[in-house]
């Protein structure tokens, strides 16, 4: 089976996530602690991902001036896309008078580019191997799945129909599959140094998802030891998944 191929049958799952999320949104609102409980879940997970697979793999290959490099790129990319979103979603709360539901383009735009980011992700995992792609898939279908739900809630409460809102959160999350499919048949053969760049600049867009976006708006609810717990549940459930696959 070609990587190419590989990362299109891998990337399936996020965009499945992305059209769940959003029909769920469309359809009802999960309640904040529900959110707060998966936004928990989902950093624990991707924060496994980095820590116990990609990080580990980055060292042992010995190209660290090109993570370096890489992972500079990515958290510089990232700051200022959330500079710019947080400055989008000032504008949006300040505007007076917002036609009923008016697309916010620029923040849909910077939705795709996060998107278009983890579909690269998806696919450079299908070119490292087996379990690397399974690990990071899996966290990447629960941060979709939650983004997928967080793009139609807002799209919602700017007055967006219920069918368009979900027709165009779920279609951001093809994206991803525009992303994988891409990178799979552009690094599939790349040289190492390469591919350590592209993986430090993702590691550095997972880090800034879970500390600057998922537990950010998760600690906007009232903590609670549940809650809490969630975060070491989606940490400890990826650890052990890595564990059989390895």
């Amino acid at each position: 089976m070609s990587v190419v191929t590989q990362a299109a049958g891998l990337v399936a799952f996020p965009v499945a996530a992305a059209a769940t999320g959003s029909v769920v949104a469309a359809l009802r609102r999960p309640g904040p602690r529900v959110t707060s409980a998966l936004q928990h879940l989902a950093a624990g997970v991707v924060l496994a991902a980095v820590a116990v697979e990609v990080l580990p793999d980055l060292r042992s290959e010995g190209h660290l001036p090109w993570v370096v490099v890489g992972f500079s790129v990515g958290v510089a990319v990232l700051l200022t896309l959330g500079a710019y979103a947080r400055r989008l979603e000032r504008g949006l709360g300040d505007r007076a008078g917002a036609a009923a539901g008016a697309l916010p383009v620029g923040l849909l735009a910077a939705v795709g580019i996060d998107l278009l980011i983890d579909g690269v992700l998806v696919g450079l995992g299908a070119t490292l191997g087996r379990t690397q792609a399974v690990l990071l898939t899996v966290a990447l279908t629960l941060e979709i799945l939650f983004l997928g739900l967080s793009v139609c809630v807002e799209l919602l409460e700017l007055g967006v129909t219920r069918v368009r809102a979900a027709g165009i959160s779920a279609g951001l999350g093809l994206l991803t599959a525009v992303g994988a499919i891409g990178s799979a048949a552009l690094l599939g053969d790349a040289d190492a140094r390469l591919l350590a760049t592209v993986l430090a600049f993702g590691v550095a867009a997972l880090l800034y998802l879970v500390v600057e976006e998922l537990l950010v708006e998760a600690h906007e609810q009232t903590e609670t030891v549940l809650l809490s717990a969630m975060f070491f549940v989606g940490f400890l459930g990826l650890y052990l998944l890595g564990g059989l696959g390895g």
